[in-house]
């Protein structure tokens, strides 16, 4: 019997990471799904990444090592390199949250033309940091993103027919735009009820951390107006300030 389930293809992109690539790149091989091409796109590292990455040559489908002009080009790269079904980004310093999480995925539904779960953050020597602040949202369209980016793309499973490359334009958050763009185009959004995905927090400085919300509020204004996006960033102040109170309670 012809096993027709879809074929997905896991970008990995990594730079200079030699701690944390290979816990990557095993929650990838070690899943029990078998139908999964896996591209591993280095930046030209040159702290022993690449070592790491060889040991398991035999095993990923595709390898590139060259210098890129950031992260999102980087991404771009692996994309024009994708042969499967669907598409999905675990890039170094995060997992699959279990060894069977894309054979649960790909079982909760056919047909789908996004799926998407929970993620949980950890910290870099891979201990739980509990549910993002974001919950995944029970319902998920284009519009979703209007109160703060609430699925990761470690967690969102993406159609290949769906996709275009990311902008590079945005130096720090194109994952959101671009999540957009395909959810634009989907017609059936599956949200797997689930954890399938581990983000590693790290440490982006204050400058950056600023960059990155002026470039999402650049690409809120871009697809839900001015006007709204300023309206519903006074939503995300107060839910946020409700959010540290709340949690300050709990932890006194």
């Amino acid at each position: 019997m012809t096993d027709i389930r879809p074929v997905l293809s896991v970008i990995t992109v990594v730079y200079n990471n030699v701690r944390d690539i290979e816990r990557t790149m095993l929650s990838v091989l070690n899943q029990t799904y078998p139908h999964i091409q896996y591209i591993v796109i280095d930046g030209k590292s040159t702290d022993g990444t690449m070592d790491v990455v060889n040991k398991y040559r035999d095993r990923i489908t595709k390898i590139v090592s060259e210098k890129d002009r950031g992260i999102y080009d980087a991404m771009n790269k692996g994309l024009t390199m994708t042969e499967g079904d669907y598409v999905i980004f675990m890039n170094s310093g995060d997992e699959f949250y279990a060894p069977d999480t894309v054979a649960k995925v790909f079982a909760t539904a056919p047909g789908g033309d996004i799926y998407y779960g929970e993620t949980e953050m950890i910290n870099d020597k891979g201990e739980s940091l509990g549910q993002r602040r974001h919950k995944a949202p029970e319902k998920f369209n284009w519009r979703g993103f209007k109160y703060g980016m609430s699925i990761s793309h470690q967690a969102i499973y993406i159609k290949v027919g769906l996709l275009g490359p990311f902008d590079k334009r945005y130096k720090l958050s194109a994952d959101i735009d671009w999540i957009i763009r395909a959810a634009q185009k989907a017609y059936k959004i599956i949200n797997v009820h689930a954890f399938v995905a581990k983000y590693q927090v790290g440490g982006m400085s204050k400058n950056k951390h600023l960059q990155s919300l002026t470039e999402r509020f650049l690409i809120m204004c871009r697809y839900y107006g001015i006007v709204p996006t300023l309206f519903y960033h006074v939503v995300i102040f107060f839910r946020l300030a409700g959010y540290f109170i709340v949690n300050r309670r709990t932890n006194d």
